[in-house]
């Protein structure tokens, strides 16, 4: 089945946020002895030769100020279906020159909230909602459970945008005092939405960026559901912040951003505003794992 432009991009952010927790770290505030990978902030070493053969960091714009102006996405984002490994993961390639400075935000899919400034509306997810998500019975929450939250972000263009997101209800008003912060701030965001059916059973295009929460499904390779099966979870900026384990990158493009040196715009780094205000609420950050790196990933439980 063809999908459009933005329905693939979507697609990829469903892929995104269930891969996350995927070998979650089992001691995130310390390695173990059995850890197969230690990736320093600086360096993307660990992951494969073909993921990391990317340009050096003086490629970065010298002023991030005009990244943050906002650049055209090119006309095949979300098109290419990468050949996929024995897990249906696209392998990790180097990221196409398009997507190194990389400072859209795809149009808003849904009504911009009134007013100027942070805006927020909280409500139990109705069913028009619940039926596009990935919810269905046997999830480890029930769909009165799910929050439907819609925001206003800040875009790579300088401007406000409206998206949507599922979360559990225990925590969605702290979640919108995190992303209150991140807009006060003016962390640009490319899109905020949720991750339907469709999209999580798309083949894999590694171009996908997307924010979000609720994905329902397993943890790759385990019995358990990941946090975001539970609402628990949020992405961030999936290609700016991609996940490494091993040879493995998700975004499978986003190879360019493991190097955590670059300053780009809506890159996540140790101790800026993203990662303070999620701790604020007590929720802990991927990027301070040891197994594994996973830079777009925050959750209550610390997995």
């Amino acid at each position: 089945m063809r999908i459009g432009k933005y329905a693939a991009v979507t697609a990829a952010l469903a892929l995104l946020l269930a891969a996350c927790g995927e070998g979650s770290d089992p001691d995130p505030g310390g390695a173990s002895a059995g850890d197969s990978l230690s990736v320093s902030p600086s360096a993307s070493a660990s992951a494969s030769a073909s993921a990391t053969a990317e340009p050096s960091p003086s490629d970065v714009p010298s002023s991030s100020a005009a990244a943050r102006r906002g650049s055209v996405p090119p006309p095949w984002l979300g098109t290419r279906v990468l050949e996929e490994d024995g897990q249906g993961y696209g392998i990790a390639t180097p990221t196409p020159k398009e997507l190194r400075h990389r400072a859209w935000t795809l149009p808003d899919m849904i009504p911009t909230l009134p007013g100027e400034g942070f805006a927020a509306e909280v409500d139990v997810a109705p069913d028009e909602v619940i039926e596009r998500s990935t919810w269905e019975p046997g999830c480890p929450v029930s769909r009165q459970e799910l929050a439907w939250v819609r925001m206003t972000f800040w875009g790579f263009d300088d401007k406000r945008h409206t998206g949507e997101m599922l979360i559990n209800a225990r925590v969605a008003e702290d979640v919108v005092g995190v992303f209150r912060k991140l807009y006060e701030a003016r962390f640009p965001i490319e899109q905020m939405d949720i991750a339907t059916k469709e999209s999580q059973d798309a083949p894999p295009t590694g171009d996908g960026n997307g924010t979000g929460a609720f994905v329902c499904r397993a943890t790759v390779g385990q019995t358990t559901f990941s946090q975001h099966a539970y609402g628990l979870a949020v992405d961030i900026n999936t290609f700016q912040n991609p996940y490494l384990k091993g040879d493995r990158v998700i975004p499978e493009l986003a190879g360019w951003y493991l190097d955590r040196s670059r300053q780009a715009p809506g890159m996540i780094h140790a101790g800026d505003v993203v990662v303070q205000a999620f701790a604020d609420i007590g929720w802990s950050w991927g990027g301070d794992w040891n197994s594994l790196k996973d830079y777009q990933h925050f959750s209550e439980n610390g997995t």
